[in-house]
């Protein structure tokens, strides 16, 4: 969680080991979730954003090493956000021999339409993407689709949830979409924003800002994001002990009664008792023999 304009660019050495670094908890991550099986044709949802061209980026570069083989085709959903570089997307994947598709929806008409005012752009957006994005999926074939969230998005949904929701829940590394038929990944899940941010300056992606959430100010996300750097400046391992919590996750000791059955435990302790009883009945009787 740093500035991305902030520090200068790095040394062979420095960026040899931030791509190193990237490139393990990326494969610990596919490796951890079966993310990817032989024969997959993984779908990369490419925004533009730095998360998504490093997500592309790392996946190629371990499609060249990986023991399994997969088929990697990036795709684009333009938006018709005004002032958006039509040329941009095509030019960069067309120059480095990527499959691509790009999708062209004017989902940003929709949602100015109908999200309510002073409301934020990003449920409506997001749920229309990945209505068209989950569809063109099926159409060509793709049996993963691959998103860009990394550590820090999967932290800052936790504590959106937490604080304004009510609810336990973050993102997931994969995930069954609901109507069944997509399976979605989020190779960067172990992956800090703080070494995403240098990575894809040294790549000099051609990044492309989003006008539509990205116009907005005051939101819950960038005031939790907030919190989340203000935490990580002032104690630097909060934030990897609270990823880590999100895997060791113990529903006996939380309140959640569709993960735990709290009705069951007196049934649970009669057993016990019964199972007590009858060793000992068990063991007076070998010893009444003797």
């Amino acid at each position: 969680m740093v500035d991305e304009a902030a520090s200068s660019s790095l040394s062979r050495t420095e960026f040899n080991k931030l791509q190193k670094r990237l490139r393990r908890f990326v494969g610990q991550a596919i490796e951890d979730y079966a993310m990817i099986q032989e024969g997959d044709k993984v779908m990369v949802c490419l925004s533009g954003g730095k998360d998504s061209y490093t997500l592309l980026d790392i996946l190629l570069n371990l499609q060249t090493s990986a023991p399994i083989r997969f088929e990697i085709v990036a795709v684009n959903l333009d938006q018709k956000q005004p002032g958006f570089p039509e040329d941009v997307l095509p030019t960069y994947l067309s120059s480095r021999g990527i499959p691509f598709y790009i999708l062209e929806k004017d989902t940003y008409s929709v949602v100015k339409q109908l999200t309510p005012q002073g409301k934020t752009y990003c449920t409506v957006c997001s749920r229309l993407r990945r209505g068209s994005l989950y569809g063109f999926a099926r159409k060509i074939g793709a049996t993963k689709v691959a998103l860009g969230h990394h550590r820090d998005d999967i932290l800052a949904t936790f504590f959106l949830n937490l604080f304004f929701n009510g609810k336990i829940k973050a993102m997931p590394p994969k995930l069954l979409s609901d109507d069944g038929e997509n399976i979605l990944i989020r190779p960067l899940a172990y992956c800090k924003e703080e070494d995403i941010i240098p990575y894809a300056r040294q790549r000099a992606f051609p990044i492309i800002p989003c006008n539509l959430c990205g116009s907005q100010e005051h939101l819950q996300r960038v005031a939790v994001r907030e919190m989340l750097k203000t935490w990580d400046q002032a104690h630097p391992h909060r934030l990897d002990s609270i990823f880590t919590a999100l895997s060791s996750v113990a529903p006996s000791q939380l309140l959640d009664q569709q993960l735990f059955d709290f009705l069951g435990l007196e049934a649970k302790r009669r057993a016990t008792l019964v199972s007590e009883v009858v060793s000992d009945s068990r063991i007076n009787t070998l010893d009444l023999s003797d």
